[in-house]
C-alpha cells in the first residue's frame, strides 16, 4: 500500500504547481481566453488548497538587513499594520535616536497602542565612545528582553540591532539563547539592520535581504530629505 505524501511534501508539490501554472497576464502561454480561463482555474485552485493545508501559526521572527535601503520603513509599515488591528507595538532603537523621523511623530498619534524608545546616540563616527556605546546597547537589549516577554505586546521591533551585534555590542548568541528559552511565544519579533549574522539568518523564520542598486546619495550626491530618510 502506498504511504500518504506528508504534510510537508504537499505543500512542495503545490508550490511546484503553482510555479508551473504561472502568474497569469499577458505573458502566459496560452493562445486564447478558454485556455487561459481553465488554467487560472487551476491556479485557484491550487492555491486555494495552498492556504487550506498550511494551519501552523507561531511568533515570528523576522529580519531585514542588506545595504538597500528600506529596513526600518519596511519594519515600521509592519508596525502601522499591527496597530491598524488594535494589538500594541514596541520598538526600540539601538543605534539611531540622534534626531526625529516622520514615522515617530506619526505613530506616536497612537500611544495606547505604541512604546517607543530611541536609546542609541546615532553612528559610531557621531558617538566616538565605544564604551559608552556599548552601555547604550546593552540597556536596549535589556528593555527589549522585557518587552519581548510582555504578552500583550504584539509586534517588537528591534531597530538596527544587527549593527550592534555586528560591532560586537551584543553577541547573536545571546538573542538566540534568549528567544530559544522562551517556550510558545506568541509576538513576533523584527531585527533590522545591514550585517546581520549567519546565526540570526539561520535561526530567523522570515528573512529578506534589501539590496543597494542604485541611491542618489550616493550616485547624484543629494542629500538625505524629509519624507525619503527621515
Amino acid at each position: 500500500m502506498q504511504e500518504k505524501p506528508s504534510s510537508s511534501e504537499k505543500i512542495f508539490n503545490l508550490d511546484n504547481q503553482a510555479n508551473k501554472l504561472g502568474m497569469g497576464g499577458k505573458l502566459s502561454p496560452d493562445n486564447d481566453e478558454s485556455s487561459y480561463k481553465k488554467r487560472m482555474q487551476q491556479r485557484k485552485d491550487i492555491q486555494a488548497e495552498r492556504l487550506q493545508i498550511r494551519k501552523t501559526k507561531k511568533g515570528l521572527l523576522i529580519v531585514f538587513t542588506g545595504n538597500g535601503k528600506g529596513k526600518t520603513t519596511a519594519s515600521l509599515g509592519m508596525a502601522l499594520r499591527t496597530i491598524g488591528h488594535g494589538y500594541k507595538v514596541a520598538i526600540i532603537q539601538f543605534i539611531k535616536g540622534g534626531w526625529t523621523t516622520g514615522e515617530e511623530k506619526a505613530l506616536k498619534n497612537f500611544p495606547s497602542n505604541l512604546s517607543w524608545h530611541s536609546l542609541g546616540e546615532g553612528f559610531t563616527w557621531e558617538t566616538q565612545d565605544r564604551i559608552r556605546d556599548e552601555k547604550l546597547v546593552q540597556e536596549a537589549w535589556q528593555l527589549a528582553k522585557k518587552y519581548i516577554q510582555n504578552e500583550s505586546y504584539k509586534l517588537i521591533i528591534l531597530d538596527e540591532i544587527n549593527i550592534a551585534t555586528k560591532l560586537g555590542y551584543l553577541a547573536p548568541g545571546e538573542i538566540i539563547t534568549f528567544l530559544k528559552s522562551l517556550k510558545n511565544r506568541k509576538n513576533h519579533i523584527v531585527l533590522t539592520g545591514r550585517g546581520a549574522s549567519d546565526s540570526i539568518i539561520n535561526y530567523a523564520d522570515l528573512v529578506t535581504e534589501m539590496r543597494l542598486i542604485k541611491h542618489p546619495f550616493k550616485e547624484q550626491g543629494i542629500k538625505a530629505q524629509k519624507c525619503v530618510e527621515f
